[in-house]
């Protein structure tokens, strides 16, 4: 038991020549849907520069 803990082998982390690229081809597509009632679309309408 003794002698296989000297056999063991030893791991060796290197750092890469060429700095690490990660490609992230991402396409995020939103869609809001909203229907208002019609008194709060007119209280929208009339303060529209508080939205």
């Amino acid at each position: 038991m003794i002698g296989a803990v000297g056999l063991a082998g030893c791991v060796q982390i290197d750092t890469p020549d060429k700095p690490i690229e990660i490609n992230l081809n991402i396409n995020i597509r939103q869609e809001i849907v909203y229907r208002l009632d019609g008194d709060a679309k007119k209280l929208i309408e009339q303060n529209s520069e508080i939205f």
